[in-house]
């Protein structure tokens, strides 16, 4: 049985598995495409949309749409480009990101992408939303002003760490990432080894007693652009 399915992307054959995403046999081909609720190990979500790609002209989303035969992807165009600066604009605006003073910087998703796209200065006006902190619990810090509503928390925590503790609550622009207790996180169980606090993107959740362990400009995104380090799977080697 031939397990190998042929699709183009971006005017360049490669090839996938059953089950795999787009995303994923792109990645495998050394074709890195944008992502933010996506991560490796995690049930996909497909909210960000920063990675929709166009297959046979529809737009997809490339981490939830499986791999066919004969798909034509168009992965990296300047309209896709466009389309991805808007959203991470959006985020940028919608939220309060202090990037200069943020544990985050330099190893956070969002910014590393602007970075990429160019991004100065969002060219939409900011929001200033109010939003609430909670560091009540002795090693976590929850900054609500940075969550960017991508779930990979509340995935992570369902699926990995098997608590529950993450979730969201409200609607639209109410919208609020929330904790399993009446108020405070501090109230779960919560711990600072759960997978859950690895992948957030973003400062959003952030651990205590460790600031600045890695200083500013000797971080991943300070080195080198965010999904610069792509490479092509290598073959399994054959006796």
């Amino acid at each position: 049985m031939n397990n190998t399915i042929n699709l183009v992307v971006d005017g360049r054959p490669i090839q996938g598995r059953p089950g795999q995403s787009i995303l994923e046999a792109a990645q495998a081909a050394g074709i890195w495409i944008p992502r933010l609720c996506y991560s490796k190990g995690l049930v996909p979500h497909g909210s960000c949309r920063l990675c929709t790609v166009y297959v046979n002209g529809r737009p997809q989303s490339a981490c939830t749409q499986p791999v066919a035969e004969g798909m034509f992807v168009e992965a990296n165009s300047q309209r896709l480009l466009e389309l991805r600066r808007d959203l991470v604009e959006m985020l940028l605006i919608d939220g309060n990101h202090f990037c200069m003073f943020c544990e985050k910087s330099g190893s956070c998703e969002l910014q590393a992408l602007a970075y990429r796209f160019g991004i100065t200065a969002p060219r939409y006006p900011y929001l200033w939303p109010q939003r609430e902190l909670d560091a009540s619990h002795p090693d976590i810090f929850i900054d609500r002003n940075r969550c960017i509503l991508c779930a990979r928390c509340v995935r992570a925590s369902r699926d990995v760490d098997g608590k529950h503790v993450f979730g969201f609550y409200g609607r639209g622009p109410g919208k609020r990432v929330a904790v399993n207790a009446h108020v405070r996180l501090a109230d779960t169980d919560a711990a600072v080894t759960d997978k859950a606090l690895e992948v957030c993107p973003v400062g959003a959740l952030v651990p205590k007693h460790q600031g600045f362990t890695v200083p500013i400009g000797q971080r991943p995104f300070d080195q080198r652009p965010i999904g610069s380090d792509t490479q092509p799977e290598k073959a399994p080697k054959t006796r």
